[in-house]
């Protein structure tokens, strides 16, 4: 029986099957994943690289692992090359669900990180059949509404549309000027996109609940939003369709998590999107009766006393951050980007960031080494060439800065601010895997850090993309999760 058909995939049979599995186009998207998954209950992990058997087999009731990836800054040639091998890896897993991870906030261009592409590519490997494709994720502050994305900037202001976002509107190599999912889809490839709008969700969710079943009772799959015309092999011309789903609130998700099951069920099933993905088939999964409807009690990670972060974020939502920290007893270092990216300046500059490290106050709560304080920085490099070319000597810097700092304070909590940083860091630090410790921003939760033979291995590191987390990010971190108001 192939895995998409066997009984022992679905969640409440058995600890051992193997559930989804999922390639991240960036680091803090793919921490997102594993911690929509986790807080379900579900063991995942995160992985730097293809994950060999052996390694795989090292962690006990692994229900699904991710590989954290970089196609979001790649050009359609790079995500040529790495796509395919990443994509076969996955399938080889035999998990009935693999899943492009995307961030939310779709940000990518037919040039850079082109998602279109990136679904093509997908179509190749997993076979041409209908593709979901769901961005929004309401506990992200991430709507989609007939077609159209809508983002917090942060967890404290109101949604904007993608093209009048403070953030991505301005964004330094991929500025969103379109909020229409379908028509940025149309610059980037020829594959159909079709929507399933909230109305019909809406109706087919009036629908399921008619149909509920009790918990124990056979489960038995309720009325569908789609047009079932949308399921065959050659609705267009072009082929078969991505089919985009609205994303405007939670009820909307067992729905979702519904449709995407009933695909699988004819074989391994590609699909794309943000963490919506995870968090409509666990909505899905507890509206059938087949996990708690509550997520199961975890331990919340200890206060520290202090912590310490790196930050390669022009975001307006981590400044923010930064001033609050700084309101409360942190310390800061400017660094320039400009001069991290020289090969010479790098050990020249470590001894002096060290020592002005070491002179913050010991009374201090933390330290936050930045390159930028918003996007109206001085420091902040300009031009999509110059950043797309500094990212990597930035993030190598940042995370050399960081390795000197753990090693000279003794300190085993940190804080890696910046989606394409978080990438670059981590890879340069030598992480091979994460696991979920706990929440601290929604999509940015604290891990336990996998680094054989590093000063990081065991450490507990948060890496956070530019645009998450409310405006108490740092101290959160600092008492081991979000504080009740």
């Amino acid at each position: 029986m192939s895995p998409s058909n066997s009984k022992a995939n679905h969640p409440a049979d058995g600890p051992s099957a193997l559930l989804l599995a999922y390639y991240g186009d960036d680091f803090t998207g793919s921490t997102d994943v594993m911690e929509a998954l986790s807080q379900a209950g579900l063991r995942t992990v995160l992985f730097l690289k293809p994950p060999t058997p052996e390694q795989l087999a090292g962690f006990p009731g692994l229900r699904a692992f991710g590989i954290a990836g970089g196609s979001r800054t790649m050009s359609p040639e790079e995500m040529e090359r790495e796509l395919p091998l990443a994509f076969e890896a996955l399938k080889a897993s035999g998990a009935p669900i693999i899943h492009y991870k995307l961030c939310s906030t779709f940000d990518s261009s037919p040039k850079i990180g082109s998602i279109g592409r990136a679904i093509e590519i997908g179509r190749r490997v997993f076979g041409d059949r209908p593709t979901p494709l769901v961005v929004g994720a309401p506990v992200l502050g991430r709507y989609v509404a007939f077609g159209n994305l809508f983002a917090r900037s942060g967890l404290d202001t109101e949604p904007s549309r993608l093209d009048r976002h403070p953030t991505m509107s301005r964004h330094p190599v991929t500025p969103m000027s379109e909020a229409d999912i379908r028509v940025i889809l149309a610059e980037q490839t020829k594959l159909p996109v079709e929507l399933v709008n909230v109305v019909k969700l809406d109706q087919a969710g009036s629908s399921r609940r008619e149909e509920a079943q009790p918990p124990n009772s056979a489960f038995r799959i309720p009325h569908s939003a789609l047009d079932q015309s949308l399921l065959t092999s050659a609705a267009t011309n072009e082929g078969p369709p991505i089919i985009l789903f609205d994303t405007l609130q939670e009820a909307h998700l067992p729905t979702i998590g519904q449709e995407i099951e009933r695909l699988a069920q004819t074989g391994q099933l590609f699909v794309a999107g943000s963490s919506g993905i995870e968090y409509a088939l666990v909505e899905h999964w507890r509206a059938a009766g087949r996990m708690p409807r509550s997520e199961p009690a975890a331990e919340r990670p200890s206060p520290v006393k202090q912590i310490v972060a790196v930050s390669g974020s022009c975001s307006p939502v981590t400044d923010r951050q930064i001033a609050n920290a700084l309101r409360h007893g942190f310390e800061e270092i400017s660094l320039h980007a400009k001069h991290l990216v020289k090969d010479d300046y790098l050990e020249a500059a470590r001894s002096s960031i060290l020592l002005q490290s070491a002179q913050a106050p010991k009374a201090g709560k933390g330290l936050i080494l930045h390159t930028s304080r918003g996007p109206e920085d001085a420091r902040m490099l300009r031009g999509k060439k110059t950043v797309e070319t500094a990212s990597a000597r930035i993030g190598h810097a940042l995370a050399v800065i960081l390795e000197d700092l753990l090693d000279m304070s003794g300190l085993r909590r940190a804080v890696v601010c910046g989606g394409d940083t978080s990438t670059h860091v981590a890879r340069a630090l030598g992480i091979e895997a994460l696991e979920y410790l706990g929440p601290m921003a929604p999509g940015s939760p604290l891990c336990k850090v996998h680094a054989p033979g590093r000063i990081v291995d065991g450490c507990e590191i948060v890496f956070k993309g530019g645009q998450v987390g409310r405006d108490d990010f740092f101290r959160d971190v600092l008492n081991g999760g979000p504080q009740r108001d």
